[in-house]
């Protein structure tokens, strides 16, 4: 099951602000191989600061997503509305708590970071830009676009190398996934490290790089997608009443701390 999409339209960037085509501005011309593979050594493995779910999570009711077409809530109410509609549906406890900590990595915006280095949707870098990426125009800027490699169909992978073998550009689904891989299950990992991976789980985009046993996986981030999207409204959802069944969940499926 899945929330019934609604009449309004999510992820429609043809009307967006002009402040979320300037955030794609920076984000297509700044992540580059260099840039990706630089922040994985400057981040990985996350060794900032120990701290609890709940802190970071509480962290992110003064983050607003720069990169979002559809929504001015904080983070926070978008983790919930987004964890209540699994929980709804009845899903599995560890999916629920994906879905609650799903975008727990934009903490880096509080660590100093870029927005563009943080949010937005995700594609792999070290190969050409697929025009199923949002604003492809913008790709222009980048310098790999003109690398003799890095601007080729398959760049620096095999055709069909699969999933795991591409690097993404950086942003909060990898740094989350790197914090959390020792503690969730591999479906609740995949919705948090791909979930921004919109140009080949929804866009159906990358499809030579793509391996056939992807496919299951690319339909399950579909499902958790209309999850992501179709629970937005402008009303926040009450933290204090929820908090409590956050905070046993939490307890029973992760550790008091972990390394951010």
């Amino acid at each position: 099951m899945r929330p019934a999409e609604p009449q309004r339209i999510y992820r429609d960037f043809t009307d967006a602000a002009p402040s979320v085509r300037a955030f794609y501005a920076e984000n297509h011309a700044g992540q580059t191989v260099a840039f990706v593979r630089a922040k994985k050594r400057e981040v990985l493995p996350p060794r900032r600061r120990r701290m609890g779910v709940f802190a970071a999570i509480e962290a992110l009711a003064s983050v607003v997503d720069q990169s979002d077409p559809d929504l001015g809530l904080s983070q926070l109410d978008h983790a919930l509305q987004t964890a209540e509609a699994l929980r709804a549906d009845g899903a599995d406890r560890s999916m629920v708590l994906a879905g609650f900590v799903h975008d727990l990595g934009k903490v880096l915006c509080l660590f100093g970071e870029p927005h563009w280095a943080v949010v937005g949707d995700t594609f792999p870098v070290g190969c050409a830009f697929s025009a199923r990426v949002v604003f492809p125009e913008l790709f222009a800027a980048n310098p790999d676009a003109r690398d003799p490699l890095y601007g080729t169909p398959c760049g620096v992978y095999e055709p069909h190398c699969g999933l795991d073998a591409l690097e993404l550009s950086w942003g909060h689904d990898e740094y989350l996934f790197h914090v959390l891989r020792d503690h969730l299950p591999p479906p609740a990992l995949d919705v948090i490290r791909y979930h921004s991976f919109y140009a080949a789980h929804r866009e159906g985009g990358y499809t030579h790089l793509l391996a056939p046993s992807d496919a299951e996986r690319l339909a399950a981030l579909r499902r958790f997608s209309a999850y992501d999207l179709y629970s937005k409204t402008d009303r926040p959802p009450d933290w204090k009443a929820l908090r409590p069944y956050y905070e046993e969940l939490v307890a029973e499926l992760l550790p008091p701390e972990l390394w951010w």
